[in-house]
């Protein structure tokens, strides 16, 4: 069923030059269950030139031909969407039902953003003299080179894809190499739906060595990287140094704020839902959970009982709700905040340990009795780690809230509309989402600010870096 994964060139799909392989590893498992090509400088040399030409014919392709093509690709992912949930719970560790959930959302992003891509209007602005026409222009900024993880294979991919794909740019991904096949599957939809040759490259090879060799090179007018924030600093300011246009998809450490009028069942149902959601590695989830004095001991109770009954295991498993982490360096990094946190007071309401010995298993783990000074309260932990803190009064969470350098996501529930118009106003994120989980439509904006990095990977939003607006002004003879 899994498939020994290639790069896609100019429009072929073929080894590495030189040949090179990594091995895949199902993290349910710990088997390897397929290889990854991991490109050589020369395959990159031609994925480069292959862009090049791919921007020359696809820029010059209508918008209304570019639409077509995208939702033909969306359509053929509804069409294979459960072969590439299988190849994605395989190499990621997701429930199947998450994977086929990521699989048509994707479907769903390209519609939207190809259907944008229609939109990407000009104007005509009034001029002071007669005979002038005064035109504003949008044009495709060049070929991108795109960099995205492996907590989300598809869905980090189809954002950055279908913006550039849409505005006639055309694209190089550096798909993850931890999760290469469903990445190579949406690929191959959309080759498969027409895309001319060189306008869409897929590699994979070591992260830092890719990196390093795209975004300085002249073919490359534009990168879009979602991953951690120290490594996007990195990038930003390697794209920085060659004036790149540059859209970061960073880290968070989203504050859920539970104020003691809100539906507490509600809440701690919702909330527990987000957390367990790819077994917490999510840039948005739900992480810092400050809840009003008066119903903190009924949320805490009721949250940690919906995480206590998650059922864990292989996603391909009937009913289960939460698969592995998805690598193994994820358990020791998770234990250290939580041994961390326990050495400096906090109380370990469930959860807490890895789960047998085979597969990177972890219980939904939630602490209470933190304080700012342990780890966990300051470092993502991106897994199923919840930390329960109390607070008096709006002023002491808000405080909370924005202490740290992340602005990513935030969550709330309040029966107060006075409560939630304030915490809109002075809760510093990219997106906020209150009494229910409304985060991440194709129709929405997506993005962080501060430390969460910049630009919107949703929305009309999700366009505007992928075009460089030209100014024309003529005058009649």
């Amino acid at each position: 069923m899994y498939p020994d994964v290639q790069l896609f060139i100019n429009g072929i799909w073929r080894a590495a030059t030189g040949g090179r392989t990594e091995p895949v590893i199902n993290p349910a498992t710990e088997e390897t269950i397929g290889t990854v090509a991991y490109a050589s400088r020369a395959d990159l040399d031609e994925a480069l030139e292959a862009a090049a030409k791919g921007f020359r014919t696809w820029r010059a392709t209508s918008a209304f031909e570019r639409y077509k093509l995208i939702r033909k690709a969306a359509n053929l992912l509804r069409e294979r969407a459960d072969k590439i949930a299988r190849i994605m719970t395989l190499e990621q560790g997701k429930p199947l039902a998450e994977a086929k959930m990521e699989v048509m959302g994707a479907a769903d992003t390209a519609d939207w953003l190809a259907e944008e891509g229609r939109r990407t209007y000009g104007r005509v602005v009034p001029a002071r003299a007669e005979g002038v026409y005064q035109l504003v222009i949008k044009e495709p900024v060049g070929p991108v080179a795109a960099f995205t993880p492996w907590n989300f294979p598809i869905n980090q991919i189809v954002r950055k894809l279908c913006s550039a794909l849409a505005t006639g740019c055309s694209i190089i991904v550096k798909a993850p190499e931890e999760t290469p096949a469903s990445p190579a599957e949406l690929i191959r939809a959309f080759a498969d739906a027409g895309i001319p040759d060189g306008v869409v490259g897929l590699v994979y090879g070591v992260p830092a060595e890719i990196s390093e060799y795209l975004i300085p090179h002249p073919v490359i007018r534009k990168i879009t990287f979602t991953g951690s924030t120290p490594v996007g600093k990195q990038l930003a300011a390697l794209a920085g140094q060659y004036m790149k246009r540059a859209t970061m998809e960073l880290g968070g450490h989203a504050p859920a704020f539970v104020f003691d009028d809100a539906d507490v069942s509600l809440a701690a149902k919702t909330l527990a839902t987000s957390k367990l959601r790819n077994a917490g590695q999510v840039c948005v989830s739900p992480t810092r959970f400050l809840v009003q004095e008066k119903i903190f001991d009924q949320f805490v109770e009721q949250f940690s009982g919906h995480l206590a009954a998650a059922k864990v295991g292989n996603g391909l498993e009937e009913g289960v709700t939460m698969g592995p982490l998805a690598n193994e360096r994820r358990i020791p990094s998770i234990e250290g905040l939580i041994n961390d946190a326990k050495q400096k007071g906090a109380e370990v309401r469930t959860g807490g340990n890895r789960i047998g010995n085979k597969g990177y298993f972890f219980e939904p783990t939630v602490l209470t009795g933190v304080t700012r000074e342990m780890r966990a309260m300051n470092e993502e932990p991106f897994g199923p780690l919840a930390l329960v803190m109390p607070f008096r009064d709006f002023d002491e969470a808000i405080e909370e809230g924005n202490r740290l350098p992340f602005g990513l996501a935030s969550y709330a529930f309040t029966r107060s509309a006075k409560t939630a118009q304030a915490l809109g106003d002075k809760v510093e994120s990219g997106m906020m989402t209150i009494n229910h989980l409304g985060l991440a439509l194709p129709e929405v904006p997506f993005g962080g600010i501060k430390d969460s990095g910049y630009g919107s990977e949703g929305g009309t939003e999700a366009l505007e870096s992928y075009v460089n607006t030209k100014f024309v002004s003529q005058a009649g003879l």
